[in-house]
């Protein structure tokens, strides 16, 4: 079996927006995210969104397990020190492989190579599970958020590298 990790293009949109609609899609059940109350959720995402944030310079990344795209994220440059993490997903059926965890590493790798020393995310504060694996990775909650517009409460974290 073959892993690795690729920058996307243009020809990635497709196929990354379905891994990402598919990965979010199990929290969204969860947490009864719908396009009405949670219309910005990844799970919701649409093509061209992703191919507009493309666009505007965010690098994007692929996990492969041989030829099938099964992982992705996205790295959006705040400023020199701090990048933000966006939309890590692993498809359900390949979780729990280490392949968030290669992300990361992919993801801290990338941002020191820019000389970048920061890794910011926002997620589902109410989502324990995922809250817990970010803690262990070695993220630290800097602020929870609620807005009057989302349906659960917004968790920002960030990890120093």
């Amino acid at each position: 079996m073959s892993i690795n990790i690729t920058k996307l293009d243009e020809r990635h949109i497709t196929q990354s927006a379905e891994v990402i609609r598919q990965s979010f899609k199990t929290v969204a059940d969860e947490f009864g995210l719908t396009i009405k109350n949670a219309p910005t959720n990844a799970a919701f995402l649409q093509d061209y969104k992703l191919l507009e944030d493309l666009s505007s310079g965010i690098a994007m990344f692929g996990l492969f397990e041989n030829s099938t795209q099964v992982g992705f994220m996205a790295l959006k440059q705040k400023d020199s020190n701090t990048f933000y993490l966006e939309k890590l997903s692993v498809l359900p059926a390949y979780r729990h492989n280490g392949y968030g965890r290669l992300l990361l590493n992919y993801a801290k790798d990338y941002v020191k190579s820019l000389q970048g020393n920061n890794i910011s995310i926002g997620i589902i504060y109410e989502n324990k599970i995922l809250l817990k694996w970010y803690e262990a990775y070695g993220f630290e909650i800097t602020d929870i958020k609620q807005f009057s517009h989302l349906p659960f409460t917004v968790c920002y974290m960030s990890i120093g590298i």
